[in-house]
């Protein structure tokens, strides 16, 4: 059976009992703070658990693409090692939101596995929970007795708190669950071992498949539980390890889901990849192999990974979620350097195989596959440099180290700033001879790590329910001012923040931080007091009010009231960039869309699609296309409640990587048409004027412009006419400035030129003085001097004089704006059959003026701040010749 008949047939069976079909949620969460990527199937559905919101259906199935390399759930490092764990993967889920419990989620699951699949129940174990007596969970009898009646009972395994209680993190809906393992061995090996005492222990053959999760408890901050109002059931198969099941193979990358991808790998690479039934032997040839195969995992499952974030619109960055989706991209692009002998790239090139096989039930990575595959290429591309500049720099440590081991400090520093793999560095140096202190590195990453845990940690505390139920409203749209009562508080502490507590209202007329705008700041007052609210953001459904302290009566009434100046100068800013994307489209090609913004009260930034800079000439075309727009004084149209597939076909702009619902907000200008829940101008004119202040590349095929409106307008053109102001008065006020500017530029490059020719001559003149002061000392031409030039100048100078004389050992320095510099030339013979080396010279020179430096062991360059310890070190060069 192929992937797509499997993936349509789990979505028709329960699509039969009554559950709605809906589209995966975007790899990449943009309205959920606690996670950086949907790590699970559940994730999409949390407010519901929560009860912070109501579900389309009671009874939900889907299949979700699912992301687990960092925090809790991190399988990078298992992958490509095993035949199961995998960066990027499909979750297939059923869910129940206060419907169905046990009976049914347990019987619908044997019947689609045993009766659909016909996966033999002979290959199939069951788990289910043991109890905890030291939180008052008991043994989860219903869910034995139901397993009863479907299975023989020496398949039924209790499973502790590890492996059947399952939490959504460290508060929150949780509860034990039931998982179905399936046994793929040959009938020898089940004969000689019970697939039973292999579940659980990492048998790659002996894999879960499917997890039923029965959501009764909430998990407070203290740790302890209490029951929930409604009973939910969250279920997840692996997708991906149920193919391998019903396609009679024991290695996930054998089934027709990797396939395509690994046979791409073979031609582009000329390698071969062994399938898993094929047993390897322990001879050299078969190590090769081994490794080859493993990078070859490597490769086809992180290109789905990383083709999937940037589709949901995640671009490798340096810090964030990009850099999460970067650090996959390197380590498939290190792996197929290093194993799969590829020194250009090439992932790239499998996208699209990954839009022709899943493009079908995905669209958005059909619809993306260009770009993509640009974005990739170019990573790949700068990385590869990265490796080569890496190798370059190895070199010189290897060079730098006395001895045959290599500081654990040193290789950290290549890998922290330089990108540098570690287990790249310590193949090289076993290679040359040499060993890495390895212990010295991972104490180098576990105090980084501890510094950017140390600096992120939250301690969050449960809500305080002051009026139940989920009676929240935002009026936002139509007010800027309500009166409000306090629905419920918490607090949250933070190392980067501090104490911070989150208010929720009934009524608010705060927006709270989305789609590229800031959240609302503005006051909370009652008769009494007042409270700033500091940021508005959203969180599982919940609009979160940020203030440093609690009012004094929690239970009073209040005005929420917004900070109307930042709001209005937010949304001037927010419906010009509405505006520039239509511009961008109209002038420079419908391939524009966007990738990223921020908008706030000061300026907008707008991340697009685009793969060439954007010329003076466009830039001022579209600056007046959107400056007609605002003359034009187009009204806002506005439709809170459109059905998403109507908006569409109107013309409405979607972004890839939101989740939209079946309606949704759309707004208009002109021809200008969104889908957007912001806050905009009522007319354009109120935008008064539109000014681009810079352009650039941001990614590989990703250009950003930031601008301004409004009063920042205004501003901008007063600094500017202040500016030109000054510049006049400096030059006396002449008739024609720029003509004044002009004339000063070419005076200014002819003295340059002038200047530039003076210096060689006393270059020239310099080195002849110099070359007839050298002292025979041991066989070395030796000469030192302090020298009355720029830094640059008496770097060249010692080159030259070195270079002029044979075994030459020169040492020259100077002061620089009261810093002083020195320099040091060894000639090569010298450094060959002396053992003399510039680095070394200069390093120790480098303490008589507070300073270091360093090069290569022919030349070396050093600065200091201490110009009194010039003589000193000049006269120390000396014993580096005896």
């Amino acid at each position: 059976m192929k992937s797509q008949d499997i993936r349509k047939q789990f979505l028709q069976f329960f699509e039969s009992k009554g559950h709605l079909i809906v589209p995966s949620a975007p790899i990449v969460l943009k309205d959920d703070p606690t996670l950086m990527f949907n790590n699970s199937g559940m994730a999409q559905f949390k407010e519901y658990f929560l009860g912070n919101g109501t579900p389309k259906s009671k009874r939900i199935a889907d299949t979700q693409k699912c992301l687990r390399v960092s925090g809790k759930h991190n399988d990078l490092e298992d992958v490509g090692f095993d035949t199961y764990h995998h960066t990027m993967f499909e979750m297939l889920g059923n869910w129940s939101f206060g419907d169905y419990f046990k009976k049914e989620a347990i019987n619908w699951a044997w019947e689609l596995l045993t009766e659909v699949y016909k996966i033999p129940k002979e290959n199939l174990y069951v788990s289910v929970f043991e109890g905890n007596p030291e939180e008052n969970v008991p043994f989860d009898q219903e869910a034995w007795d139901i397993w009863k009646a479907l299975i023989d009972e020496d398949r039924i395994i209790l499973g502790n708190k590890k492996d059947n209680f399952w939490e959504m993190g460290d508060q929150g809906p949780c509860g034990p669950c039931s998982e179905i393992h399936v046994d793929l061995r040959s009938a020898e090996e089940k004969t000689a071992v019970s697939g039973k005492s292999l579940v659980n222990n990492d048998h790659p053959q002996v894999v879960e498949i499917w997890n039923n999760v029965f959501m009764e408890f909430n998990r407070k901050a203290d740790g302890s539980l209490e029951k929930l109002p409604a009973q939910h059931v969250d279920t997840g198969m692996g997708f991906e390890r149920l193919c391998m099941a019903l396609q009679g193979k024991t290695s996930n990358y054998d089934t027709d889901v990797f396939t395509p991808l690994i046979e791409k790998i073979e031609k582009i690479t000329r390698l071969k990849y062994t399938p898993n039934e094929i047993i390897l032997n322990e001879s050299e040839e078969s190590i090769k192999q081994n490794k080859t195969n493993i990078a070859i995992r490597v490769v086809a499952d992180h290109v789905r990974a990383v083709a999937f974030a940037i589709a949901d619109g995640q671009l490798p960055s340096n810090n964030g979620a990009g850099y999460v989706i970067r650090r996959i991209l390197r380590r498939a692009i290190r792996y197929g350097f290093t194993f799969l002998n590829t020194k250009e790239p090439f992932i790239h090139s499998l996208v699209e195989v990954l839009a022709n096989q899943m493009g079908e039930f995905f669209p958005e990575i059909q619809a993306q596959q260009q770009f993509v595959t640009n974005v990739i290429r170019e990573e790949e591309a700068s990385f590869l440099r990265t490796l080569d500049q890496g190798l370059q720099l190895l070199d010189k440590v290897i060079a730098e180290t006395n001895g045959k081991t290599v500081s654990g400090d040193k290789a950290f520093e290549l890998y922290d700033t330089f990108g540098f793999p570690i287990d790249l560095t310590a193949l090289i140096l076993r290679e040359k001879g040499f060993e890495l202190d390895e212990a010295g590195f991972n104490a180098a990453m576990q105090e980084q790590k501890n510094r950017s845990r140390a600096a992120s940690e939250v301690s969050t505390e449960d809500w305080s329910i002051l009026i139940p139920g989920n009676v929240e409203t935002f009026v936002g749209y139509d007010q800027t001012e309500s009166e409000v009562k306090i629905t419920r508080i918490r607090k949250v502490d933070s190392k980067k923040d501090g104490v911070l507590y989150q208010i929720v209202l009934d009524t608010t007329p705060f927006y709270p931080e989305g789609g590229g705008q800031v959240g609302d700041k503005g006051t909370l007052t009652s008769s009494n007091e007042t409270i700033q609210i500091i940021d508005t953001k959203k969180e599982n459904n919940l609009i979160l009010h940020f203030t440093k302290q609690l009012p004094e009566n929690i239970s009073a009434s209040f005005i929420a009231k917004v900070n109307t100046e930042l709001r209005t100068a937010t949304s001037k800013n927010h419906s010009a960039t509405h505006l520039m994307h239509q511009a961008l489209r109209e002038i420079l090609g419908t391939h524009v869309e966007q990738k990223g913004s921020l908008v706030n009260a000061d300026r907008l930034r707008f991340d697009f699609s685009h793969f060439s800079k954007v010329t003076d000439e466009e830039i001022k075309k579209v600056e007046d296309f959107v400056n007609a727009r605002i003359e034009e004084q187009l009204p806002l149209i506005e439709r809170r409640s459109i059905p998403i597939q109507q908006a569409l076909d109107e013309g409405a702009m979607a972004l890839f990587g939101e989740k939209y619902g079946d309606t949704v907000r759309a707004i208009k200008f002109g021809q200008s048409m969104e889908l957007c829940g912001g806050i905009h101008v009522k007319n354009t004119a109120e935008i008064w004027h539109f000014k681009i202040v810079s352009e650039g590349a941001v990614a590989a095929g990703i250009r950003r412009i930031e601008a301004i409106t409004g009063n920042a307008v205004r501003n901008y053109y007063t600094t500017q006419e202040t500016a030109l102001a000054d510049i006049s008065s400096a030059l006396k006020n002449p008739q024609d400035t720029i003509k004044a500017v002009v004339s000063l530029q070419d005076e200014n490059a002819k003295l340059k030129k002038q200047l530039e020719q003076l210096m060689k001559e006393k270059l020239d003149g310099l080195k002849n003085i110099l070359t007839s002061e050298f002292t025979a000392i041991n066989g070395i031409n030796y000469l030192t001097k302090q020298v009355d030039l720029s830094m640059g100048a008496t770097k060249d100078l010692a080159q030259a004089i070195g270079s002029s004389m044979p075994n030459s050992f020169v040492v020259l320095a100077s002061i620089e704006d009261n810093a002083p510099n020195i320099h040091c030339y060894i000639a090569k013979e010298l450094v060959a059959s002396n053992n003399l080396n510039a680095n070394v010279v200069i390093k120790e020179l480098g303490k008589y003026i507070d300073g270091n430096g360093g090069g290569q062991p022919f030349f070396a360059s050093g600065k200091g701040k201490n110009s009194a310890g010039i003589k000193e070190a000049l006269d120390k060069a000396i014993q580096f010749t005896k």
